[in-house]
């Protein structure tokens, strides 16, 4: 009988997880089904590019995985049995649901935009956490006229991210950026100091220790009773994992995310993986690791690694998880490249103009190519599975 290995989602981390596993293990052993609601790879780190009316070529999955063993469901997630070892699915061939039985879940489904309560922000606000949301914003902004407004509220990356590509490509609008805290927050002084002066020559107007209440059809009101004018209003504010895992037995952190070990095992179930945003995993410092995609690529090699060694009897590495950089792009020609320590705390180094701008193409399109190409790179070393049961397996976890 072949292990069957389920992946929930294809970001960033269930592709690449799905990809490094189909290199790891024989494909007589085992099948591996990636459950994705859309047949092509979504540029997560680009969206705010494609709401600008950037193209993003397509990456159709069935090209990324053609040949390697990984068979592509397209579904809808709608319920997760950890205890039956069952996955319920929506498909859109029809009205019936469908269950996929598993002997190891690798469960990817990331996050999306939370508004916090805030209300209005549902009914009034756009998002750039999905393709779709993109593609909705692009319209909005099309639409406007010169001499409209356009509020991005978030001083986090993303929102900074949003705010310099708007204001660039469409230098005609009046753009505001609302951030909770001071701009640049977690950046070093030449960091801060490049992230205003970018946003200084943009004619971005900065909102700083500004918190948001509420968001209307035409601005958003703040904790201290100003009204910021808005015809369009970006809510980046913040993130949420999605709430499948809320429902199931799964040990969670008070965020939602699924508690895993240096393995990216689940502590309350063996059988299954978690990766990304959707799980919680201690790096540097005892500090958890943050929702990135400069998180999420490392735990999925190591989860795919580890869940690999475990089927096939070989040793389990633990490789330490840490930070070295966070990339930021600040419109199509410019960036800022702020070093960091281990555990992600800024240093005085950063780099910035146009050179950052390229580095920081080249990190996007470098982790677009690792799922692509997911099978590239990796030492063909497949290796028979070992039959036992997942959760049985007890071999000596090393360090790498």
């Amino acid at each position: 009988m072949q292990h069957r290995i389920v992946v929930l989602g294809a970001g960033y981390t269930g592709a690449v997880t799905a990809g490094r596993l189909a290199r790891r293990l024989h494909h007589e052993d085992v099948t591996l089904t990636l459950v994705n609601p859309e047949p092509d790879f979504v540029e997560r780190v680009r969206l705010h590019q494609l709401a600008t009316g950037r193209d993003l070529g397509p990456r159709p999955f069935d090209e990324m995985f053609a040949g390697t063993g990984v068979e592509l469901k397209l579904a809808e997630v709608s319920a997760v049995d950890v205890d039956r070892g069952t996955v319920t699915v929506a498909t859109a061939d029809g009205p019936e649901e469908e269950t996929l039985e598993y002997d190891t879940l690798v469960y990817a489904l990331g996050s999306g935009w939370d508004d916090l309560g805030v209300p209005g922000t549902a009914e009034h606000a756009h998002e750039i956490s999905s393709r779709s949301g993109a593609l909705r914003l692009r319209d909005r902004l099309a639409a406007l006229d010169a001499g409209r407004s356009v509020v991005v509220v978030g001083g986090g990356l993303t929102g900074i991210e949003a705010a310099t590509e708007i204001a660039e490509a469409r230098p005609d609008l009046d753009v505001a950026l609302a951030a909770r805290g001071p701009l640049g927050e977690r950046l070093s002084e030449k960091g801060r100091a490049h992230l205003r002066k970018v946003m200084d020559g943009l004619g971005i107007t900065v909102h700083e220790h500004t918190e948001i209440s509420a968001v209307g059809a035409r601005g958003v009101e703040t904790a201290d009773g100003r009204t910021v004018p808005a015809d369009v209003t970006v809510w980046t504010a913040g993130f949420a994992v999605h709430p499948i895992a809320g429902a199931t037995s799964l040990e969670l952190a008070a965020d939602g995310r699924i508690v895993v070990d240096g393995t990216m095992r689940s502590v309350s179930h063996p059988d299954v993986y978690a990766v990304g945003d959707a799980a919680v995993a201690t790096g540097p410092g005892d500090k958890p690791l943050r929702m990135s995609c400069a998180s999420g690529i490392p735990m999925a090699w190591q989860a795919a690694d580890a869940l690999a060694a475990r089927l096939t009897g070989g040793r389990v590495r633990r490789v330490p998880i840490r930070y070295v950089q966070q990339c930021i792009s600040l419109g199509r020609k410019e960036g800022l490249i702020q070093f960091v320590t281990a555990d992600d705390r800024a240093v005085d180094r950063a780099l910035t103009g146009r050179v950052a701008a390229l580095w920081k193409e080249l990190i996007c399109k470098g982790a677009a190519w690792s799922v692509a190409n997911p099978t590239v790179g990796v030492p063909s070393r497949r290796r028979r599975v070992v039959r036992q049961e997942t959760g049985t397996h007890a071999q000596t976890e090393v360090p790498a």
